[in-house]
């Protein structure tokens, strides 16, 4: 008798996707010839970058030649994508061994396959409100515990984050034996500065604990107080992963390629005590896991080092952040307090008045056809409020701000 992996019975069997979209369609059937605009998506609407195209027919070609011809990738990737990140890197004064770097496939995939490589009693941090797939790697991994009185899960911390401090997520009292860090942050498009992440890196040292750094926006920031990476702050290399993906600046949404950072001085334990180097375990998972990432999406990812190829990345950027300030800018001017649109596509926004996430979602939606997420759909710490994107074409965005200047508030 096979028998199941009862952890997935522990997932919310309705993603809240799902959810938005019956109560969208409820309402389509009411109202047909409704122009509904969504700002929920966290998908890309703008094209490829030109200089990616450009290399994906080439990179296609070379494998129509049988001197050419690619089969599987190397694990890690190709040395042709690792050594332009390896560059990246020295850019903003970081240097990282070309050993420590996996290509992926996206970012989403590694931050939840790192539960493969550690240990079921760990105690694991979740900052709240953020993205539900931390909480749910976790659990999906054996690594949740059991479920305490209050409905939370005994082997991860719930860090709440809050308008005083601008959501950033405050050092726990107690222990973590991992932290799940996203700068900036999904939803709430705050950010975590040098300084906030300095005492993460501290503290991080001071337990021996490690830092699953979430990177898959770093692309959008701009502000001089806020890290490129993790690796600004000194001693992160002993306690950090980090994982980027080229998903959200560059449109790889449908071609799916990233990358992920395990540096050489970051260790773990046996249970007897004895040290291991992380890279180790995960060279050893990803060499039995994958068959790497396609040939043709790592030049792809290739060609958006190029001067040109940065050039068009940086105006897709431009466009996705003009249109998070222009919905930042009108809510602001209808008196709600409003949070990101800076550093991020994301704006999120505090319900007016005493409504909850999902009263207000269908506010929106009835009076001005426009649809955002409720925040409780990223913990209970997001109750109250909403998040919209930048991320609608630019069009879309003007016509869904046009409309917001006058729903009823």
């Amino acid at each position: 008798m096979a028998l199941a992996n009862e952890n997935y019975f522990n997932i919310q069997e309705i993603y809240y996707s799902n959810e938005i979209e019956k109560r969208v369609n409820a309402y389509k059937l009411l109202h047909p010839a409704a122009d509904i605009i969504r700002l929920t998506t966290a998908d890309v609407t703008h094209p490829l970058p030109k200089e990616a195209i450009k290399a994906i027919k080439k990179a296609a070609d070379e494998m129509g030649v049988a001197g050419t011809f690619r089969g599987y990738s190397p694990a890690k990737g190709y040395d042709f994508l690792i050594e332009k990140i390896v560059k990246d890197y020295r850019t903003i004064g970081i240097t990282i061994d070309k050993e420590c770097v996996f290509i992926n496939s996206g970012a989403k995939p590694d931050l939840g396959n790192i539960g493969h490589i550690l240990g079921i009693d760990n105690i694991t941090a979740v900052a709240e409100p953020v993205c539900p797939m931390y909480e749910n790697s976790i659990i999906i991994s054996g690594r949740g515990g059991y479920v305490t009185k209050d409905n939370k899960w005994s082997n991860i911390v719930y860090i709440p984050c809050d308008s005083t401090d601008d959501f950033a997520p405050n050092i726990p009292q107690e222990r973590v034996d991992v932290v799940y860090l996203c700068n900036p942050n999904n939803p709430t498009g705050t950010v975590i500065t040098k300084s906030k992440l300095k005492e993460w890196v501290d503290y991080a040292i001071r337990h021996q604990s490690i830092i699953v750094y979430d990177c898959a926006y770093q692309g959008f920031l701009s502000s001089p107080d806020v890290p490129k990476s993790i690796y600004e702050i000194k001693g992160a290399k002993r306690v950090a992963v980090e994982i980027h993906s080229y998903s959200k600046c560059a449109g790889f949404t449908g071609l799916r390629c990233g990358y992920s950072v395990f540096p050489a001085e970051l260790q773990v334990y046996a249970k007897t005590g004895e040290k291991i180097a992380l890279l180790d375990l995960w060279t050893k998972r990803n060499a039995n896991y994958t068959n790497g990432v396609p040939y043709i999406i790592q030049r792809a990812a290739e060609a958006l080092y190029s001067k040109k190829g940065q050039r068009e990345v940086d105006e897709t950027v431009s466009q996705i952040l003009s249109n998070a300030a222009l919905i930042k800018e009108t809510l602001t001017s209808r008196g709600l307090k409003v949070w990101g649109g800076v550093d991020s596509p994301y704006v999120w926004l505090k319900v007016p008045g005493r409504q909850s996430s999902w009263k207000f979602f269908t506010h929106l939606l009835y009076e001005s056809q426009v649809v955002g997420i409720p925040g409780n759909v990223f913990g209970t710490s997001g109750e109250g409020y909403m998040r919209l994107t930048g991320f609608a074409t630019p069009d879309d965005t003007q016509a869904a701000v046009d409309r917001l200047q006058k729903v009823k508030l």
